[in-house]
C-alpha cells in the first residue's frame, strides 16, 4: 500500500509543477517522502499519527505546514476517485505572529550604499509591495506609464501605481542595463528567487542587518496604513484574497504607534 502512495505522490508532485514555485515543490516533495515512510495503513484507513509523533518536537507552525501538505495530497487522492478515512490530521492552532518590518531609516541607509541592481531590487519590492516571485516574474511589457501590471497568486492580475521616483530610476537603469524580457535578468536569463533574495540581503548586509524581501513587503503595508491609507486599498495593492490577511498589519501599525506614544509621553522620564 505504501508503494501505491509513493506512486500517487509522484503524480501529485507532477500535477503541482504547473502552479507551484520550485522551492514550494521541493518542500512538498520532502514532506511526502518523509511522511509516507511513517504513515500506517490498514484497509481503507490511513493513520498519520506515527508521523505526528515523529515531528512532535518541531514548532507548531512547522507541524501545521507539514500536515497541510498531507491534507493537500489526500484531497488530490479524492479527486482521483480514491476513498480513505484519515486518522491523526487534526488541526493545530498556530498563534498569529506580527510581521517584522524594516524601518524606513534602514531602507534609506541601504539604498544609499546599494549598487544599481541592489537598488532596483529593494525599490521594486518595497515601493510596490510585491512578493519575491511577483518581482522575479515582472516583464518589461508589464511596466506601463503610470501602472505596473502584476500577476499574483492563482494568476490573478492587479494594477499597482508606479511612483515617479521608481519610474525614473527604471528608465535610467534600463538605458545602462538593457534587458530582453524580464526586469530582473542575469546573463540574459530570468533571475531566480534566490538570486533576487541575495541582492537584497547583500545590500542590507552593508549596513549590518539581515533583511528578507518579505520584510520589505511588510514594511510597505505597515507604512501605508500608518500614513492613513485605507485597509481595503492596501489589501488590493498587496493582492490579498481576504481582508482578514491584511488586518494583521493594522495590529502592527497600532503596536508601533503605542510604542512611539510611550516613548514620547511626558511621564516617560
Amino acid at each position: 500500500m505504501k508503494n501505491f502512495l509513493q506512486k500517487e505522490a509522484v503524480k501529485f508532485l507532477d500535477y503541482l509543477k504547473k502552479t507551484n514555485s520550485p522551492q514550494t515543490h521541493r518542500t512538498y516533495e520532502n514532506v511526502l517522502k518523509e511522511a509516507i515512510n511513517h504513515i500506517e495503513i490498514e484497509g481503507n484507513i490511513i493513520d498519520i499519527t506515527p508521523y505526528r509523533l515523529k515531528i512532535a518536537h518541531l514548532s507548531k507552525k512547522t507541524i501545521a505546514k507539514k500536515i497541510s501538505v498531507l491534507r493537500s495530497f489526500f484531497e488530490y487522492l479524492k479527486t482521483q476517485g480514491f476513498k480513505y478515512k484519515i486518522i491523526g490530521d487534526e488541526h493545530i492552532k498556530v498563534p498569529k505572529t506580527l510581521p517584522k518590518p524594516v524601518s524606513l531609516n534602514h531602507i534609506k541607509e541601504a539604498l544609499k550604499q546599494a549598487n544599481m541592481d541592489e537598488y532596483l531590487a529593494i525599490m521594486v519590492i518595497f515601493s510596490l509591495g510585491l512578493r519575491i516571485s511577483e518581482a522575479r516574474n515582472l516583464k518589461l511589457k508589464d511596466i506601463k506609464e503610470e501602472w505596473v501590471e502584476v500577476k499574483g497568486k492563482g494568476d490573478k492580475t492587479r494594477y499597482i501605481p508606479l511612483h515617479p521616483k521608481l519610474k525614473e530610476f527604471i528608465k535610467k537603469y534600463l538605458e545602462l542595463n538593457p534587458k530582453k524580457e524580464y526586469l530582473f535578468e542575469t546573463n540574459g536569463k530570468q533571475m531566480s528567487d534566490n538570486q533576487l533574495r541575495y541582492l537584497i540581503q547583500k545590500a542590507f548586509k552593508k549596513i549590518g542587518i539581515h533583511v528578507t524581501p518579505h520584510q520589505l513587503r511588510h514594511s510597505f503595508a505597515t507604512l501605508m496604513l500608518d500614513k492613513g491609507a485605507r485597509i481595503t486599498d492596501v489589501s488590493e495593492l498587496l493582492g490579498h484574497e481576504f481582508i482578514s490577511t491584511t488586518q494583521i498589519y493594522t495590529k502592527l501599525s497600532n503596536s508601533l504607534k503605542l510604542k512611539n506614544y510611550l516613548k514620547a509621553h511626558p511621564l516617560c522620564f
